[in-house]
């Protein structure tokens, strides 16, 4: 007798025997226990995970001869049969060989008849979804009024190919992908079966390589099993396969992850030395970062589907890297897939594209730089206000000097009184001009008014002076001013940080800036009653804006700047000074260019 293969040998003859369908096989075997079988099956999934096999053990179970709760007995006659493909009630048909409309036409003659030996007949049809539409409309019919004595079984792999109205007159029952733990212990008790020993990691790349189909991974074991002497070993699976083992996948992926190109090379020659494909290999490591990712993801432990030990070997490797690291990565092998496609050269792209994420450094999540950037903006907006302020405020006053209160009859030529007078002059002289405007920042020194001193009203007697007017109050508000403004609007409060001077007199609020275009947008109509709002509601009481420019209270003419001075604003802009610092950059080269609308 000629070898049987192992996924032929080892095919499941009864519920139990199933792996990895717990649902559909339990939902089955209450449809028999209760006498509700539909008359129309669809078993539906990929290749390898037990369509056929289940319509064929549900073609057992319903002509089984045993009692309900044993069935399939596969002891009865009608169940060797089947088994034995004798069974004449049972007609296994390909869907993709007999797809036309007289193979329809020839079955539904044939079932038009009682069964011969069988309680029944089971019709299974796999591939289904290769008939023709013609083939789907002959059957439409049977589908919804079959005979008693026939039981409809179909299988594909395509379920949105079949039409709607198949669908609807059949059960369906979608089987999935085993899980790596479900075919790792289903091959191991297979290897013992056939009495060969096979390593762990031999094991894993097996399991790796089935995709989660049963049989592709018995293909490949009993490929294994042809090669093997003694004990199977990982590099045994990698030679054989032409695949790239997991070791080597690992120490491969460490390269990348800590730049270490030496090792990168040395690696991908040693893989590409085995004989594998560069399109196969970076399938592999897609695959690898796309595990690594997830392994940095709260919650999506159950979407590894590894053997224990890779999985814990891959959080060794994923923890000391960020997931925007692993994200940055992920996408770059994305990129080198795709252009690895159409490459002349692919060995060189391949090394070319390896040595771009090397050189991917660890990446900083932007809300974090942008944090970042936040605070270095406040910080530096109070800065310029501080030095302003150190620079501009002027040395300390001598402290005018505390007289006694003279005799009403005091000599003109007293030494006390010659000492004295001039000091106070000087006082005066130096506090008189600080009495104009309010500069912001530092906070201006009132007058010292000087002590009068009393002497004979003749000598002495002046023209009472006309009454100055009222001096503008002190700005200590302002940078409180800001920050609660900040609170409010942040764009309004960063524009207020170019004032030059500030004036509040009364319920008036004076702000000069240097150029037109710091307070164009504060100059709009909306933003200056908003702008009014959030000063009457920080003084408590009722304020007016007044906005204007140096440039136009000195009358330019000119409203642009000339380049020079633009590319000076620009340069000294606190968010370029910000950006450079945050960067670690310098700036290079300042370019400007006047925007022009096109008229049609």
């Amino acid at each position: 007798m000629s070898y049987l293969v192992l996924a032929r040998k080892s095919r499941p003859q009864h519920f139990d025997q199933i792996v990895g369908q717990g649902p559909v096989v339990k939902t089955l075997q209450n449809s028999i226990r209760r006498n509700r079988i539909a008359h129309a099956i669809l078993f539906s999934g990929v290749r390898g995970v037990g369509k056929t096999t289940l319509a064929r053990i549900m073609a057992k179970a319903i002509n089984c001869a045993a009692s309900v709760e044993l069935r399939p007995c596969n002891s009865c006659p009608s169940c060797q049969a089947i088994a034995d493909g004798s069974a004449i009630d049972l007609h296994e048909i390909d869907g993709a060989s007999n797809r036309g409309i007289q193979e329809i036409r020839e079955l539904k003659e044939k079932i038009r008849f009682l069964p011969t030996s069988a309680p029944y007949k089971v019709i299974i049809i796999d591939e289904v979804h290769m008939l023709t539409g013609e083939a789907f409309n002959a059957l439409l019919k049977t589908l919804e009024e079959p005979p008693d004595h026939v039981y409809f079984m179909f299988a594909t792999t395509e379920i949105h190919k079949i039409p709607i109205t198949i669908l609807s007159r059949c059960q369906q029952y979608e089987l999935k992908r085993l899980s790596a733990e479900e075919l790792y212990d289903h091959f191991a008790k297979l290897a013992a079966a056939e009495g060969f020993q096979i390593e762990d990691g031999a094991l894993a790349i097996i399991v790796r390589e089935a995709a989660g189909s049963v049989r592709d991974g018995l293909s490949l074991l009993d490929q294994m099993f042809a090669y093997g002497e003694g004990v199977i070993t990982a590099l045994d699976v990698a030679e054989v396969l032409g695949i790239v083992g997991v070791e080597a996948l690992n120490q491969l992926t460490r390269a990348l992850l800590d730049g270490d190109r030496g090792s990168l090379f040395t690696t991908l020659h040693a893989i590409l030395g085995y004989g594998t494909d560069s399109s196969r290999l970076s399938e592999d490591l897609l695959n690898q970062f796309r595990n690594l990712l997830l392994c940095k993801i709260d919650g999506c432990e159950a979407l590894l589907d590894l053997p224990k030990e890779e999985r814990k070997e891959l959080y060794e490797m994923a923890s000391p890297h960020s997931r925007e690291t692993l994200h940055l990565k992920l996408t770059l092998l994305m990129q080198m897939a795709e252009q690895l496609r159409f490459a002349s050269q692919p060995r060189i792209c391949l090394e070319t594209w390896l040595l771009k994420i090397v050189e991917s450094t660890n990446v900083v999540p932007l809300s974090r730089i942008l944090g970042q950037l936040e605070e270095i903006t406040a910080h530096l907006s109070r800065v310029p206000a501080i030095a302003k302020k150190e620079k501009d405020t002027p040395a300390p006053p001598p402290q005018p000097i505390k007289q006694q209160p003279q005799k009403e009859h005091c000599q003109p030529d007293d030494p006390k009184h010659k000492k004295t007078a001039p000091v106070l002059t000087a006082e005066k002289k130096k506090t008189t001009p600080s009495a104009e405007v309010q500069q912001v920042g530092p906070k201006p020194e009132r007058p010292v008014p000087a002590p009068q001193i009393q002497s004979r009203p003749e000598t002495l007697e002046k023209p009472a002076p006309a009454p100055a007017k009222p001096a503008p109050e002190t700005t200590d508000f302002w940078p409180d001013f800001i920050d609660f403004l900040k609170e409010k609007s942040i764009w309004m409060a960063n524009n207020l940080r170019r004032v030059d001077t500030v004036q509040k007199t009364g319920n008036t609020l004076r702000l000069t800036f240097l150029e037109v275009v710091d307070c164009r947008l504060l100059k709009q109509i909306k933003n200056r009653k908003l702008l009014a709002s959030y000063a009457s509601e920080f003084f408590q009481a009722p304020m007016e804006i007044l906005l204007t420019a140096t440039e136009l209270e000195k009358g330019a003419d000119d409203k642009r700047l000339s380049q020079q001075k633009r590319r000076n604003q620009l340069a000294n802009d606190p968010l370029t000074l910000t950006t450079a610092e945050v960067f670690n950059a310098q700036v290079g080269e300042i370019r400007l260019y006047n925007k022009k609308i096109k008229t049609r």
